[in-house]
């Protein structure tokens, strides 16, 4: 007599589920619902219907058009700049060690957490018009005028930019060259390899991963970056960032405000996107 014994279903467990809801509730909560508020504003017209009349009117404008240019503009010269700044001073820091090399590394994390005016604002301090270099040289050989008046202007944003942001290349790019195995570089100085041959050959396929990493952060706080073009007050320099604060705060249009706003978070997630196509296309791990 053969006894079949009931099979018992095992208890379904719920905490995995618990710890998942925790954090979709807090994105929901801080991101999810705000995002789908300022799409709802972009997309719901003068007459209250849902519709792309507010998306039109933007694109059409001349002064959106330009804002978009400088924003791009911008964004990929101090991106460019800080790449090749970046690249330049850890290759010196890294195998060109000389006293204070540790110091100036530990000055460089140090940039990372300071606040972006801070830097704008000893910016404006030397380069300014009343700054210490203007007031040398009108001291020095009696101008009239302030020589020196690129800090108000997009060379100026770009370079407050590029001095902010390189530390965030370099960082992740000198842990890169630290991992390079210096039998290589012995070994093709002894075979009597030029120095840029080295760099292309040996140097730069270790430290591509951390130049994409970089230069994709760079990139993206760029485009986004608000607080450096509104403390420098450069003249007939609009960007993204700077025309959603002038159209909620200054003109207290926000449906036009949000589609702005809209755009610029399509322009970052696509240059995103470029990033990890890119990333994918050389192999790069993110």
């Amino acid at each position: 007599m053969s006894l079949i014994l009931p099979l018992e279903k095992p208890a379904l467990n719920l905490r995995p589920l618990l710890w998942l809801l925790l954090p979709l509730l807090v994105l929901a909560t801080l991101f999810f619902w705000p995002l789908s508020l300022i799409v709802e504003q972009a997309l719901r017209g003068a007459n209250g219907e849902i519709g792309l009349e507010t998306f039109r009117q933007v694109v059409d404008s001349k002064r959106f058009v330009g804002a978009l240019l400088n924003t791009l503009q911008i964004a990929f010269f101090a991106t460019a700049g800080c790449l090749l700044l970046g690249s330049v001073m850890s290759l010196i820091l890294v195998f060109i060690p000389f006293p204070g090399s540790e110091l100036i590394g530990r000055v460089v994390d140090t940039f990372i957490a300071l606040p972006t005016f801070l830097i704008t604002l000893a910016f404006t301090f030397i380069y300014g018009s009343a700054g210490l270099l203007n007031g040398a040289l009108m001291s020095l050989f009696a101008f009239e005028l302030p020589p020196v008046d690129f800090l108000y202007s997009m060379q100026g944003v770009i370079l407050a930019e590029i001095t902010v942001f390189t530390p965030l290349v370099m960082r992740p790019l000198m842990a890169a060259l630290r991992q390079i195995d210096k039998s290589q570089l012995e070994a093709a100085s002894i075979l009597g390899a030029h120095p840029l041959r080295v760099i292309g050959q040996v140097i730069f396929p270790a430290a591509l991963p951390a130049l994409m990493a970089g230069g994709s952060l760079c990139l993206l706080l760029t485009t986004n970056e608000f607080g450096i073009v509104l403390f420098i007050g450069a003249k007939g320099v609009n960007t993204l960032p700077m025309m959603v604060y002038s159209k909620a705060i200054l003109e207290s249009d926000y449906t036009v405000a949000c589609m702005i706003a809209l755009i610029n978070i399509v322009l970052s997630l696509g240059l995103f996107s470029l990033y990890r196509l890119a990333a994918s296309r050389t192999g790069v791990r993110s």
